[in-house]
Protein backbone atom coordinates (compact mmCIF):
# COMPACT_ATOMS: atom_id res chain seq x y z
CA UNK A 1 0.00 0.00 0.00
CA UNK A 2 1.29 3.48 -0.86
CA UNK A 3 -0.86 6.62 0.32
CA UNK A 4 -3.66 4.57 1.33
CA UNK A 5 -4.31 3.39 -2.48
CA UNK A 6 -3.58 -0.83 -3.74
CA UNK A 7 -0.01 -0.93 -4.83
CA UNK A 8 -0.26 -0.25 -8.53
CA UNK A 9 -3.48 1.31 -8.59
CA UNK A 10 -4.18 4.84 -10.49
CA UNK A 11 -0.47 4.49 -11.90
CA UNK A 12 -0.99 2.98 -15.36
CA UNK A 13 -1.13 -0.87 -13.70
CA UNK A 14 -1.39 -3.79 -15.74
CA UNK A 15 -1.50 -7.67 -14.57
CA UNK A 16 -0.96 -10.66 -15.84
CA UNK A 17 -2.00 -13.87 -14.67
CA UNK A 18 -0.23 -16.84 -16.23
CA UNK A 19 -1.31 -20.70 -15.18
CA UNK A 20 0.86 -23.24 -16.12
CA UNK A 21 -1.31 -26.02 -15.74
CA UNK A 22 -0.87 -28.82 -14.00
CA UNK A 23 2.54 -27.56 -12.43
CA UNK A 24 1.44 -28.44 -8.48
CA UNK A 25 3.68 -28.68 -5.75
CA UNK A 26 2.44 -31.09 -3.52
CA UNK A 27 1.53 -31.07 0.16
CA UNK A 28 -2.38 -30.45 -0.40
CA UNK A 29 -3.69 -31.53 3.03
CA UNK A 30 -7.08 -33.03 1.81
CA UNK A 31 -5.06 -35.19 -0.99
CA UNK A 32 -6.66 -38.23 1.06
CA UNK A 33 -9.91 -37.45 -0.37
CA UNK A 34 -8.85 -37.13 -3.79
CA UNK A 35 -7.49 -40.43 -5.93
CA UNK A 36 -6.58 -41.98 -8.97
CA UNK A 37 -8.59 -45.26 -9.37
CA UNK A 38 -7.94 -46.78 -5.98
CA UNK A 39 -5.19 -45.08 -5.09
CA UNK A 40 -5.24 -41.80 -3.17
CA UNK A 41 -3.40 -38.54 -4.30
CA UNK A 42 -1.43 -38.43 -0.93
CA UNK A 43 2.12 -37.99 -1.71
CA UNK A 44 1.64 -36.22 -4.81
CA UNK A 45 3.98 -33.75 -6.04
CA UNK A 46 4.07 -32.52 -9.39
CA UNK A 47 7.21 -30.15 -9.84
CA UNK A 48 8.66 -32.42 -6.76
CA UNK A 49 8.56 -35.87 -8.93
CA UNK A 50 9.81 -34.29 -11.74
CA UNK A 51 12.49 -32.57 -10.12
CA UNK A 52 13.61 -35.58 -8.36
CA UNK A 53 13.45 -37.75 -11.72
CA UNK A 54 15.81 -35.38 -13.48
CA UNK A 55 18.55 -35.20 -10.33
CA UNK A 56 18.81 -39.32 -10.46
CA UNK A 57 19.37 -39.15 -14.43
CA UNK A 58 15.72 -40.49 -14.88
CA UNK A 59 14.37 -38.11 -17.06
CA UNK A 60 17.18 -37.43 -19.66
CA UNK A 61 14.98 -38.06 -23.36
CA UNK A 62 15.64 -34.63 -24.92
CA UNK A 63 17.28 -32.86 -21.72
CA UNK A 64 19.55 -34.00 -19.34
CA UNK A 65 20.72 -33.61 -16.31
CA UNK A 66 18.48 -31.71 -13.12
CA UNK A 67 15.92 -29.65 -13.39
CA UNK A 68 16.81 -26.33 -14.75
CA UNK A 69 14.79 -23.40 -13.89
CA UNK A 70 16.67 -20.47 -13.29
CA UNK A 71 13.92 -17.31 -13.80
CA UNK A 72 10.89 -19.63 -11.89
CA UNK A 73 13.34 -20.22 -9.49
CA UNK A 74 14.23 -16.85 -9.29
CA UNK A 75 10.57 -16.19 -8.65
CA UNK A 76 10.59 -18.10 -5.64
CA UNK A 77 9.73 -21.65 -7.29
CA UNK A 78 11.92 -23.99 -5.03
CA UNK A 79 10.56 -22.23 -2.01
CA UNK A 80 7.47 -22.57 -3.15
CA UNK A 81 7.68 -25.81 -3.27
CA UNK A 82 9.47 -26.61 0.44
CA UNK A 83 6.72 -24.03 1.97
CA UNK A 84 3.78 -26.59 0.29
CA UNK A 85 5.10 -30.05 1.00
CA UNK A 86 8.85 -29.69 2.79
CA UNK A 87 10.37 -31.13 -0.12
CA UNK A 88 14.06 -29.64 -1.00
CA UNK A 89 16.12 -30.56 -4.42
CA UNK A 90 19.55 -30.93 -4.04
CA UNK A 91 21.19 -28.07 -5.79
CA UNK A 92 17.67 -26.13 -6.58
CA UNK A 93 18.60 -22.98 -4.17
CA UNK A 94 17.78 -20.37 -6.44
CA UNK A 95 17.62 -16.69 -4.02
CA UNK A 96 14.36 -15.67 -4.91
CA UNK A 97 14.04 -12.37 -5.99
CA UNK A 98 10.10 -12.16 -6.75
CA UNK A 99 7.32 -12.90 -4.01
CA UNK A 100 6.46 -16.34 -3.58
CA UNK A 101 3.73 -18.60 -1.83
CA UNK A 102 1.89 -21.75 -1.86
CA UNK A 103 -1.91 -21.43 -2.38
CA UNK A 104 -4.61 -24.49 -0.91
CA UNK A 105 -7.37 -25.20 -3.28
CA UNK A 106 -11.29 -25.91 -1.65
CA UNK A 107 -13.21 -26.61 -4.46
CA UNK A 108 -14.17 -29.80 -4.13
CA UNK A 109 -12.86 -31.05 -7.20
CA UNK A 110 -8.85 -30.88 -8.91
CA UNK A 111 -10.22 -30.34 -12.50
CA UNK A 112 -9.95 -26.89 -14.99
CA UNK A 113 -13.15 -24.85 -14.01
CA UNK A 114 -12.66 -25.19 -10.61
CA UNK A 115 -9.15 -24.22 -10.39
CA UNK A 116 -9.51 -21.53 -12.77
CA UNK A 117 -12.81 -20.40 -11.23
CA UNK A 118 -11.31 -20.15 -7.83
CA UNK A 119 -8.16 -18.71 -8.66
CA UNK A 120 -10.21 -16.07 -9.83
CA UNK A 121 -12.26 -15.57 -6.83
CA UNK A 122 -15.13 -18.19 -7.32
CA UNK A 123 -15.48 -21.62 -5.62
CA UNK A 124 -17.05 -23.72 -6.56
CA UNK A 125 -20.05 -24.75 -5.01
CA UNK A 126 -21.38 -27.99 -6.11
CA UNK A 127 -19.63 -31.46 -6.57
CA UNK A 128 -19.14 -32.40 -10.34
CA UNK A 129 -20.83 -35.28 -12.35
CA UNK A 130 -18.00 -38.11 -13.12
CA UNK A 131 -19.21 -40.92 -15.69
CA UNK A 132 -18.82 -44.21 -14.39
CA UNK A 133 -15.72 -46.61 -15.42
CA UNK A 134 -18.22 -48.72 -17.43
CA UNK A 135 -18.64 -49.81 -20.96
CA UNK A 136 -21.05 -48.05 -21.70
CA UNK A 137 -20.01 -45.14 -19.84
CA UNK A 138 -23.04 -42.95 -20.56
CA UNK A 139 -27.12 -42.94 -19.37
CA UNK A 140 -29.01 -44.28 -22.45
CA UNK A 141 -31.54 -41.27 -22.81
CA UNK A 142 -28.00 -39.19 -23.00
CA UNK A 143 -26.88 -41.34 -25.95
CA UNK A 144 -30.18 -40.95 -27.16
CA UNK A 145 -30.31 -37.02 -26.88
CA UNK A 146 -26.62 -36.70 -28.33
CA UNK A 147 -27.96 -39.07 -31.15
CA UNK A 148 -31.17 -36.57 -32.44
CA UNK A 149 -28.62 -33.40 -32.08
CA UNK A 150 -25.98 -35.33 -34.39
CA UNK A 151 -28.77 -36.67 -36.79
CA UNK A 152 -27.47 -40.17 -36.42
CA UNK A 153 -28.54 -43.71 -35.66
CA UNK A 154 -25.59 -44.33 -32.98
CA UNK A 155 -22.90 -42.81 -31.40
CA UNK A 156 -18.96 -44.85 -30.90
CA UNK A 157 -17.17 -44.76 -27.58
CA UNK A 158 -19.35 -44.69 -24.80
CA UNK A 159 -16.66 -45.54 -22.57
CA UNK A 160 -13.28 -43.75 -20.57
CA UNK A 161 -10.31 -43.05 -23.10
CA UNK A 162 -7.55 -41.95 -23.90
CA UNK A 163 -8.46 -39.08 -26.68
CA UNK A 164 -5.68 -40.72 -28.81
CA UNK A 165 -6.44 -44.25 -28.39
CA UNK A 166 -10.01 -43.98 -28.82
CA UNK A 167 -8.58 -41.81 -32.76
CA UNK A 168 -7.14 -45.13 -33.42
CA UNK A 169 -9.85 -48.09 -32.43
CA UNK A 170 -13.04 -45.76 -33.43
CA UNK A 171 -11.69 -43.79 -35.98
CA UNK A 172 -12.31 -46.10 -38.97
CA UNK A 173 -15.77 -47.22 -38.03
CA UNK A 174 -16.48 -43.37 -37.60
CA UNK A 175 -15.19 -43.01 -40.97
CA UNK A 176 -17.76 -45.78 -42.14
CA UNK A 177 -20.63 -45.38 -39.84
CA UNK A 178 -20.44 -41.24 -39.44
CA UNK A 179 -21.30 -41.95 -36.14
CA UNK A 180 -19.64 -39.07 -33.50
CA UNK A 181 -16.99 -40.67 -31.01
CA UNK A 182 -17.99 -39.79 -27.67
CA UNK A 183 -15.90 -40.39 -24.39
CA UNK A 184 -14.98 -39.19 -21.17
CA UNK A 185 -11.98 -39.18 -18.69
CA UNK A 186 -11.82 -39.29 -14.65
CA UNK A 187 -12.54 -35.46 -15.08
CA UNK A 188 -16.13 -34.10 -15.10
CA UNK A 189 -16.32 -34.11 -19.63
CA UNK A 190 -18.03 -35.20 -22.21
CA UNK A 191 -15.92 -35.13 -25.19
CA UNK A 192 -16.84 -35.71 -28.65
CA UNK A 193 -14.26 -36.30 -31.75
CA UNK A 194 -15.33 -36.15 -35.31
CA UNK A 195 -13.24 -36.50 -38.63
CA UNK A 196 -13.00 -32.70 -39.54
CA UNK A 197 -13.66 -33.40 -43.10
CA UNK A 198 -15.86 -36.20 -43.47
CA UNK A 199 -18.19 -35.14 -40.44
CA UNK A 200 -17.35 -31.44 -40.73
CA UNK A 201 -15.50 -29.03 -38.22
CA UNK A 202 -18.77 -27.05 -38.51
CA UNK A 203 -21.39 -29.63 -37.80
CA UNK A 204 -19.27 -31.18 -34.74
CA UNK A 205 -18.92 -27.53 -33.23
CA UNK A 206 -22.79 -27.41 -33.57
CA UNK A 207 -23.33 -30.74 -31.77
CA UNK A 208 -21.16 -29.85 -29.20
CA UNK A 209 -23.20 -26.73 -28.69
CA UNK A 210 -26.33 -28.06 -29.06
CA UNK A 211 -26.04 -30.95 -26.27
CA UNK A 212 -23.54 -28.91 -24.05
CA UNK A 213 -26.98 -27.27 -21.75
CA UNK A 214 -28.01 -30.57 -21.28
CA UNK A 215 -24.73 -31.76 -19.71
CA UNK A 216 -24.72 -28.69 -17.80
CA UNK A 217 -27.65 -29.22 -16.44
CA UNK A 218 -25.84 -32.78 -15.07
CA UNK A 219 -23.50 -30.54 -13.47
CA UNK A 220 -20.81 -32.02 -16.22
CA UNK A 221 -18.08 -29.20 -16.23
CA UNK A 222 -17.45 -29.21 -20.08
CA UNK A 223 -18.32 -30.73 -23.42
CA UNK A 224 -15.29 -30.75 -25.29
CA UNK A 225 -15.19 -31.20 -29.08
CA UNK A 226 -12.20 -32.91 -30.27
CA UNK A 227 -11.78 -32.62 -34.15
CA UNK A 228 -9.42 -34.64 -36.44
CA UNK A 229 -7.94 -35.76 -39.26
CA UNK A 230 -6.31 -38.53 -41.71
CA UNK A 231 -7.08 -41.94 -42.52
CA UNK A 232 -6.90 -45.79 -41.09
CA UNK A 233 -3.45 -46.11 -43.40
CA UNK A 234 -2.31 -43.07 -42.28
CA UNK A 235 -3.44 -42.69 -38.92
CA UNK A 236 -5.24 -40.05 -36.67
CA UNK A 237 -4.38 -36.96 -35.94
CA UNK A 238 -6.17 -33.87 -33.42
CA UNK A 239 -6.00 -30.33 -35.21
CA UNK A 240 -5.60 -27.26 -33.08
CA UNK A 241 -9.51 -26.50 -33.53
CA UNK A 242 -10.42 -27.94 -30.12
CA UNK A 243 -13.29 -25.92 -28.36
CA UNK A 244 -14.71 -26.44 -24.69
CA UNK A 245 -18.15 -25.54 -23.99
CA UNK A 246 -18.08 -24.97 -20.07
CA UNK A 247 -20.58 -24.38 -17.50
CA UNK A 248 -21.08 -21.03 -16.74
CA UNK A 249 -19.23 -19.96 -13.41
CA UNK A 250 -21.75 -19.32 -10.67
CA UNK A 251 -21.38 -15.90 -9.84
CA UNK A 252 -18.86 -12.88 -11.34
CA UNK A 253 -15.15 -13.70 -11.38
CA UNK A 254 -11.88 -11.29 -11.67
CA UNK A 255 -12.67 -11.17 -15.70
CA UNK A 256 -16.05 -9.72 -14.69
CA UNK A 257 -14.68 -7.31 -12.16
CA UNK A 258 -11.99 -6.17 -14.45
CA UNK A 259 -14.45 -5.63 -17.39
CA UNK A 260 -17.20 -4.39 -15.41
CA UNK A 261 -14.59 -1.06 -13.98
CA UNK A 262 -14.49 -0.52 -17.67
CA UNK A 263 -10.98 -2.19 -18.43
CA UNK A 264 -9.62 -4.82 -21.07
CA UNK A 265 -9.49 -8.42 -19.83
CA UNK A 266 -7.11 -10.51 -22.49
CA UNK A 267 -7.65 -14.09 -22.81
CA UNK A 268 -4.63 -16.36 -24.01
CA UNK A 269 -5.35 -20.26 -24.35
CA UNK A 270 -8.25 -21.85 -23.60
CA UNK A 271 -9.49 -19.09 -20.65
CA UNK A 272 -12.10 -18.03 -22.90
CA UNK A 273 -13.38 -21.22 -22.77
CA UNK A 274 -13.08 -21.71 -19.25
CA UNK A 275 -14.62 -18.81 -18.58
CA UNK A 276 -17.63 -18.72 -21.30
CA UNK A 277 -16.03 -15.46 -22.36
CA UNK A 278 -17.90 -13.99 -19.36
CA UNK A 279 -16.16 -9.96 -19.00
CA UNK A 280 -13.19 -11.32 -21.70
CA UNK A 281 -12.73 -8.71 -24.75
CA UNK A 282 -10.23 -10.43 -26.93
CA UNK A 283 -8.89 -14.25 -26.99
CA UNK A 284 -5.98 -15.82 -28.74
CA UNK A 285 -5.72 -19.79 -28.90
CA UNK A 286 -2.89 -21.99 -30.61
CA UNK A 287 -0.11 -24.53 -28.68
CA UNK A 288 1.78 -23.12 -26.41
CA UNK A 289 4.63 -22.20 -28.08
CA UNK A 290 2.33 -20.18 -30.31
CA UNK A 291 1.06 -18.89 -27.03
CA UNK A 292 3.70 -17.70 -25.56
CA UNK A 293 4.52 -15.35 -28.65
CA UNK A 294 1.17 -13.71 -27.95
CA UNK A 295 1.93 -13.26 -24.47
CA UNK A 296 5.17 -11.21 -25.01
CA UNK A 297 2.91 -9.11 -27.46
CA UNK A 298 0.51 -8.27 -24.97
CA UNK A 299 3.34 -7.46 -22.11
CA UNK A 300 4.77 -4.84 -24.58
CA UNK A 301 1.07 -3.95 -25.83
CA UNK A 302 -1.50 -3.95 -23.10
CA UNK A 303 -3.40 -0.99 -22.53
CA UNK A 304 -3.20 0.35 -18.87
CA UNK A 305 -5.21 -1.32 -16.25
CA UNK A 306 -5.61 -4.69 -17.97
CA UNK A 307 -5.86 -8.24 -16.95
CA UNK A 308 -4.30 -10.51 -19.50
CA UNK A 309 -5.22 -13.83 -18.54
CA UNK A 310 -3.26 -16.65 -19.95
CA UNK A 311 -3.33 -20.71 -19.60
CA UNK A 312 -0.36 -22.93 -20.86
CA UNK A 313 -2.13 -26.59 -21.57
CA UNK A 314 0.41 -28.88 -22.33
CA UNK A 315 1.81 -29.35 -19.59
CA UNK A 316 -1.06 -31.23 -18.57
CA UNK A 317 -2.49 -32.53 -21.68
CA UNK A 318 0.96 -33.40 -23.37
CA UNK A 319 2.99 -34.83 -20.15
CA UNK A 320 0.78 -34.60 -17.37
CA UNK A 321 -2.30 -36.94 -18.74
CA UNK A 322 0.36 -39.13 -20.53
CA UNK A 323 2.47 -39.86 -17.83
CA UNK A 324 5.55 -38.95 -19.42
CA UNK A 325 8.42 -37.07 -16.84
CA UNK A 326 11.08 -36.32 -19.51
CA UNK A 327 8.57 -34.72 -21.53
CA UNK A 328 7.00 -32.50 -18.57
CA UNK A 329 10.53 -31.70 -17.65
CA UNK A 330 11.48 -30.53 -21.38
CA UNK A 331 8.33 -28.07 -20.79
CA UNK A 332 9.55 -26.89 -17.95
CA UNK A 333 12.82 -25.65 -19.09
CA UNK A 334 10.73 -24.53 -22.61
CA UNK A 335 8.84 -22.18 -20.60
CA UNK A 336 11.55 -20.72 -18.09
CA UNK A 337 13.26 -19.89 -21.08
CA UNK A 338 10.91 -18.25 -22.53
CA UNK A 339 9.43 -16.32 -19.66
CA UNK A 340 12.56 -14.25 -19.58
CA UNK A 341 11.34 -12.12 -22.53
CA UNK A 342 7.83 -11.90 -20.63
CA UNK A 343 9.54 -10.16 -17.66
CA UNK A 344 11.64 -7.84 -19.49
CA UNK A 345 8.78 -5.86 -21.14
CA UNK A 346 6.78 -5.52 -18.05
CA UNK A 347 7.10 -1.55 -16.88
CA UNK A 348 7.16 -0.82 -13.25
CA UNK A 349 3.99 -0.52 -12.41
CA UNK A 350 2.94 -4.17 -13.85
CA UNK A 351 2.01 -7.42 -11.93
CA UNK A 352 3.02 -10.87 -12.85
CA UNK A 353 1.67 -13.77 -11.25
CA UNK A 354 2.62 -17.04 -12.53
CA UNK A 355 0.25 -20.01 -10.73
CA UNK A 356 -1.27 -23.16 -11.28
CA UNK A 357 -4.85 -24.97 -10.81
CA UNK A 358 -4.21 -27.87 -9.87
CA UNK A 359 -1.57 -31.10 -10.18
CA UNK A 360 -0.78 -33.89 -12.55
CA UNK A 361 2.30 -35.94 -11.45
CA UNK A 362 3.41 -37.69 -14.19
CA UNK A 363 5.21 -40.16 -11.98
CA UNK A 364 1.79 -40.66 -10.57
CA UNK A 365 -0.49 -44.03 -10.79
CA UNK A 366 -2.87 -43.35 -13.55
CA UNK A 367 -3.73 -40.88 -15.99
CA UNK A 368 -5.96 -38.12 -13.40
CA UNK A 369 -5.05 -35.30 -12.16
CA UNK A 370 -3.90 -35.02 -8.53
CA UNK A 371 -5.35 -33.20 -5.66
CA UNK A 372 -1.99 -30.62 -4.48
CA UNK A 373 -1.39 -27.06 -3.64
CA UNK A 374 0.07 -24.83 -6.27
CA UNK A 375 3.01 -22.28 -6.19
CA UNK A 376 2.24 -17.89 -6.28
CA UNK A 377 4.97 -16.72 -7.61
CA UNK A 378 4.56 -12.78 -8.03
CA UNK A 379 6.71 -10.41 -10.05
CA UNK A 380 6.33 -6.97 -8.95
CA UNK A 381 6.27 -6.55 -5.22
CA UNK A 382 9.36 -6.99 -4.35
CA UNK A 383 10.89 -9.85 -2.44
CA UNK A 384 9.36 -11.54 0.21
CA UNK A 385 7.44 -15.16 1.56
CA UNK A 386 4.06 -14.92 0.91
CA UNK A 387 2.97 -17.57 2.81
CA UNK A 388 0.07 -20.48 2.82
CA UNK A 389 -2.51 -19.08 0.56
CA UNK A 390 -5.81 -19.95 -0.84
CA UNK A 391 -7.07 -19.82 -3.97
CA UNK A 392 -8.98 -16.74 -4.14
CA UNK A 393 -6.21 -14.80 -2.88
CA UNK A 394 -5.12 -14.76 -6.29
CA UNK A 395 -8.19 -13.03 -7.14
CA UNK A 396 -8.37 -10.57 -4.90
CA UNK A 397 -4.57 -9.37 -4.97
CA UNK A 398 -5.01 -8.82 -9.17
CA UNK A 399 -8.11 -6.58 -8.26
CA UNK A 400 -6.32 -4.83 -5.59
CA UNK A 401 -3.79 -3.84 -7.92
CA UNK A 402 -5.83 -2.88 -10.81
CA UNK A 403 -7.72 -0.84 -8.18
CA UNK A 404 -11.07 -2.71 -8.78
CA UNK A 405 -13.44 -4.00 -6.68
CA UNK A 406 -12.74 -7.78 -5.46
CA UNK A 407 -16.21 -9.09 -5.21
CA UNK A 408 -15.03 -12.34 -3.64
CA UNK A 409 -13.96 -13.94 0.05
CA UNK A 410 -9.80 -13.70 -1.03
CA UNK A 411 -7.34 -11.42 0.67
CA UNK A 412 -5.27 -9.32 -0.86
CA UNK A 413 -1.24 -10.09 -0.37
CA UNK A 414 -0.03 -7.31 -2.10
Amino acid sequence: MAGGLPFGAGQGARAFLVVIDSVGIGGAPDADRFFNGDVPDTGANTLGHIAQACAAGEADEGRSGALNLPVLGGLGLWSALGLASGLTIPGATTMPKGAWGAATEVSPGKDTPSGHWELAGVPVPWDWTVFPESDPAFPADLVAQVCAAAGTEGILGNRHASGTTILAEEGQRHMQTGWPICYTSADSVFQIAAHEETFGLDRLLGLCQAVAPILHAMKVGRVIARPFVGNAGAGFVRTGNRHDYAIAPPSPTLCDWVSDAGQAVHAVGKIGDIFSMGGIRDVVKGRDAVLMDHLVRLAETAEPGSLTFANFVEFDSEFGHRRNVAGYARHLEWFDAALGPVLSQLGPDDLLIVTADHGNDPSWVGTDHTRERVPVLVHGIGTRALGRLVFVDVAASVAAHLGVANRGPGRSFL
